[in-house]
């Protein structure tokens, strides 16, 4: 028994060696300083491209196929729908979109893996370690990310992260306007995060998105700004959240808990299933 005993103390003991020597191996002066919470900066609404107006404005490079449906999803929202944003139901906004930082965000850097956690999502990881992309990958709305640590005016420490995404699964859209990717989620994204050279509580993102519904990669900058004071608030999508979806309508919980119309001369939707008064007579 007391032999039991002595194995079990030493595999312990093993253990926490193992982990003290790579708690030890983490060199913190080699990373940037990228503490605190990133919001995009203030007045900014939630369009993917900073530099032009949401919707129509932001002019898309799609191809025509997509286009239509981006089109569709506009005449939609003008008639007081909600076209095909996906984040009605509270859906995950997911890749690229999340990264618009609708609410704040924080970095978590560690050798081998490098944390984004979202006041109102999943974390995102960023796998560091230089394993690379993995065959039996199961789909998901944020993807899977690689990312490379580099040192670009060498001067020994890190400054710039680039990260890869695949491996998607949809439907997810650009912005709330309902810009759409392909159905396919062959999407690949391409970041690169490094902090503003004059001004070290402002951080840069440029996303290229590569996908088929496009006609040529698109690339855009989206910027954060650092709060250094530390103040999570709880973000909950599902409450008080009033849109309905059913088929492929969207309706609206009133005050009082019925169901409304989202917009004007909507027709109610199939109760097929449910047996009406008249009929239970």
């Amino acid at each position: 028994m007391l032999d039991r005993y002595m194995t079990g103390a030493v595999a312990l003991a093993a253990a926490m060696l193992v982990t003290l020597s790579g708690a030890a191996a983490f060199d913190e002066a080699k990373y940037p300083d990228w503490s605190g919470l990133w919001t995009r900066p203030k007045g900014l609404l939630t369009q993917w491209d900073p530099t032009k107006p949401p919707g129509a404005a932001q002019r898309p490079p799609l191809t025509p196929e997509y286009q239509a449906i981006f089109e569709a999803s506009l005449a939609d929202q003008a008639a007081g729908g909600q076209g095909t944003d996906t984040h009605i139901t509270c859906v995950s906004n997911g890749m690229p979109r999340i990264m618009t930082v609708t609410f704040p965000i924080e970095f978590v850097i560690l050798p081998a893996m490098t944390y984004i956690h979202f006041e109102n999502a999943f974390p995102r990881r960023i796998h560091t370690d230089g394993s690379g992309f993995p065959k039996d990958q199961e789909p998901n709305l944020m993807g899977y990310s690689v990312g490379k640590w580099i040192d670009e005016d060498g001067d020994g420490r890190f400054d710039t992260l680039e990260v890869e995404t695949r491996d998607f699964k949809g439907p997810r859209t650009y912005e709330p306007s309902g810009i759409p990717l392909h159905e396919d989620n062959e999407t690949v994204i391409k970041e690169r995060f490094f902090l503003d050279k004059a001004d070290k509580d402002l951080l840069h993102n440029e996303i290229t998105v590569i996908d088929h519904a496009l006609t040529r990669p698109w690339t855009v900058m989206k910027n954060m700004r650092r709060n250094r004071n530390l103040q999570w608030l709880e973000e909950d999508c599902g409450e008080n959240n009033q849109h309905v979806v059913i088929g492929k309508d969207n309706y609206y919980m009133s005050a009082d808990g019925y169901l409304m119309p989202a917009r004007k001369d909507q027709s109610p939707p199939d109760l097929r299933y449910f047996k009406r008064k008249a009929d239970a007579k």
